[in-house]
């Protein structure tokens, strides 16, 4: 409905145009169709006649926002879903809806079932969302499980909307971290501890090195990409035990996520940069552009000539390479690759790369639209039990690992959790609660009426009883407060999965579908569903089996269960 009046508006404001009414070069303002406070006040109502009214003042043009709106409804085309439009206040635009409308409504969203809120804007397009991106070092903690639902659920509503996902994993697997970690099971395997003399000044201390180093000795196998890599038994081998342990702290990670219920179609290896000449190719381009220059002993970029607050150092005077010279080559292959959107998940304490990664993809005059890519940040996690803070793990030595975290509360109470507020705030995640079969949970609380729509067709069946949906779709709907809010939120959610992928907040999802339970819930205390009278029933139960399928298609979107029995 929405994009419907949308639609009507901007007719009426064409033709307004067209007859003088408004100045010709009066461009149509972004004005919204949103719900009003008071169901009084109509279902929607616009401010597109305010807007209007304020840009003609703007050229010379005085214009009553009153008069406006008056104008606009006069040229509104003629829709049948409209029942009554008002004019309200200093100029708002308020619209009826028909009855018939919702019910047809109604009907669609059951015609189009586990496709419903699916749109197909994105058709054609493609887009890449990289996420958790975390160094092989050790086993993911609990901001890349953070990190890793915020991306993942970024990825399924995008490709609600219609875009070509491709799930991204950046392995940095080159650089001192990596170093740091060889030697680290270098020394275990050499029956040194972390607190022993001759540990590693920067070593891992948790309990997994010892495990990496053992399997490392008892030459176990890893399977990875294809290709299979053995441990010795050469503790002095530190290019063999380097890469044993990346490959079994990858297979570790990816274990991990896949509990989780987070897979990837791209792993992308950092050191393949290197290897492919991607990192050299990619400065020698800068450099032939003339976006470099070099002072005391070091090759700096003047990526100051492209929005950053300081010129960077791309090749220090030992001849490595800067952390963020790969990441540009890394993006660029990005662009190579076709994503239209390249869409980045990171912590908030990787602000300052995206200025110097951005100005570098600049530099390097590829064609490639400023503000490219896109960064989504999230805030630390703080997770508490029993109103303490939990930090440590003992299997990670220095803090909570994910798996630690879905251990306890569950898959689907940590997804919800961890995606349910905006990825910019800090968020406080009570495992107490996360694990409560109570309704002050949120999670159990949509997924509990979830199950109980599923239970009213179990009762249905065991009480001799019969649901006619095609019959209660012909009914007029209850003329009551619940009921039309029921419905109105339930109808929404086309728009909400809309908004999530544009704005890339599936956030904006977990907070509807609650919204719809509470919704629900209100408009299940006052109605008696398993009542004799075949009319009444088959039109409530079309209420509760349209939430009950909205409910199901987001939670599908979040990576959250729809469970039909709690």
């Amino acid at each position: 409905m929405k994009a419907t009046l949308h639609a009507l508006v901007t007719q009426a404001v064409d033709a307004l145009r067209c007859a003088g009414t408004l100045p010709a070069d009066l461009e149509t303002p972004d004005f919204v169709i949103e719900r009003p406070k008071t169901r009084a006040q109509g279902d929607f109502s616009t401010n597109a006649a305010m807007l209007l009214a304020k840009h003609a003042g703007r050229s010379g043009t005085k214009t009553n926002p009153r008069a406006v709106a008056q104008a606009i409804v006069d040229a509104l085309p003629a829709n049948r879903d409209i029942a009554k439009i008002e004019i309200a206040g200093p100029g708002f635009i308020n619209f009826h809806v028909d009855e018939s409308a919702w019910r047809r409504q109604l009907g669609e969203l059951f015609a189009r079932g586990e496709a419903y809120g699916r749109n197909d804007s994105g058709r054609g397009h493609r887009a890449g969302v990289e996420y958790v991106s975390a160094n092989p070092t050790g086993p993911l903690h609990v901001g890349h499980g953070r990190a890793a639902v915020i991306g993942d659920c970024i990825a399924r509503v995008l490709a609600a909307n219609g875009w070509d996902v491709a799930r991204e994993f950046y392995y940095n697997d080159a650089g001192v971290q990596i170093e740091n970690l060889a030697l680290s099971v270098q020394a275990r395997a050499r029956g040194i501890a972390p607190d022993d003399a001759g540990w590693p000044e920067n070593g891992y201390r948790g309990d997994y090195i010892a495990d990496v180093a053992q399997a490392y000795l008892d030459g176990a196998s890893v399977e990875l990409d294809g290709q299979t890599v053995a441990g010795a038994n050469d503790p002095d081998d530190l290019d063999a035990i380097r890469r044993f342990a990346v490959a079994w702290l990858r297979r570790e990670q990816n274990g991990d996520l896949e509990a989780y219920g987070v897979g990837f179609d791209v792993y992308f290896l950092e050191s393949s940069l290197y290897s492919d000449g991607k990192v050299e190719e990619t400065v020698a381009t800068l450099t032939a552009n003339g976006h470099t220059y070099e002072e005391g002993g070091a090759l700096w970029l003047r990526s100051t000539d492209f929005g950053d607050d300081k010129d960077r150092v791309m090749r220090k005077s030992d001849g490595t390479y800067t952390y963020f010279v790969p990441d540009v080559a890394y993006h660029l292959s990005k662009w190579q690759r076709g994503y239209e959107r390249a869409i980045t998940e990171l912590g908030a304490d990787h602000h300052g790369s995206l200025a110097r990664v951005r100005a570098g993809l600049q530099a390097l005059d590829a064609g490639i639209p400023q503000g490219w890519p896109e960064y989504v940040l999230h805030q630390m996690v703080t997770v508490m039990r029993g109103g303490e803070e939990v930090k440590l793990s003992k299997r990670a030595g220095s803090y909570l690992t994910l798996r630690d975290l879905v251990d306890e509360a569950g898959r689907d109470a940590t997804r919800w959790f961890l995606v349910a507020r905006k990825p910019d705030s800090q968020l406080t995640f009570d495992i107490d609660l996360a694990r409560s079969q109570s309704l002050d949970n949120p999670v159990y609380y949509v997924q509990v009426s979830h199950a109980r729509m599923c239970g009213l067709m179990r009762q249905l069946t065991e009480r001799g009883l019969s649901f006619d949906r095609e019959a209660g779709l012909q009914l007029p709907l209850e003329d009551d407060a619940a009921t039309h809010e029921l419905v109105v939120t339930v109808l929404r959610y086309p728009d909400v999965v809309a908004t999530a992928g544009r704005d890339l907040e599936p956030h904006q999802l977990a907070a509807y579908l609650l919204e719809l339970a509470q919704t629900f819930q209100s408009y299940y205390n006052d109605h008696q569903f398993l009542v004799d009278d075949a009319d009444q029933r088959n039109a409530r139960l079309v209420l509760a089996m349209a939430t009950r399928q909205v409910l199901a298609n987001g939670l599908e979107l979040l990576g959250v269960s729809a469970p039909e029995v709690m």
